[in-house]
């Protein structure tokens, strides 16, 4: 296991829609073991491939682990089947672009399906914390970050206080 280097926006691959996982193998299961070792490691609460540069549809997430165990989800070809209506905004930061906290609008509650290494599909309802954390790092593995989600004007304050 090892911990992997991040990939820091402006990298082309963080803009880039990856590709679906066709078959567990052991070098994803140590791709994602590694991711884990990382995202801990940041310390973070959740990693996309796309973000150590691996173009596969995968992310990981531990929302508790800092107040509590670990319990890590590990999801392959992840789906967000529904999202709710309802809004919460608060800041978001991301491993991607250090240094950067923005007010990011997401939906409170999703319904998210996914399998795991061990070829098995789950589907759970996610709430608060949980579902802000699966929205971004599925909005990763399209090709989205936090600037993609910003109005123009808190764009432009973002990107000019990362890029300062």
């Amino acid at each position: 296991m090892a911990v992997l280097p991040v990939l820091h926006w402006p990298d082309s691959r963080l803009s880039t829609r990856c590709a679906e996982v066709t078959e567990v193998t052991d070098e994803l299961r140590q791709l994602v073991a590694d991711m884990l070792d990382t995202m801990y490691a940041a310390p973070g609460r959740g990693l996309a491939a796309p973000q150590v540069g691996a173009m596969l549809r995968v992310f990981v997430m531990d929302c508790g682990w800092k107040t509590g165990p670990r319990n890590p989800r590990i999801c392959l070809n992840p789906d967000i089947l529904w999202m709710s209506k309802t809004r919460v905004s608060g800041p978001e930061g991301c491993l991607s672009i250090p240094g950067v906290t923005a007010e990011v609008s997401r939906a409170r509650a999703i319904q998210l399906r996914w399998m795991d290494l061990e070829g098995e599909t789950h589907q759970a309802d996610l709430t608060e914390f949980d579902a802000i954390c699966a929205q971004h790092e599925f909005d990763h593995l399209d090709g989205v970050v936090t600037f993609n989600r910003l109005s123009p004007e808190a764009r432009a304050r973002a990107e000019a206080e990362y890029l300062a």
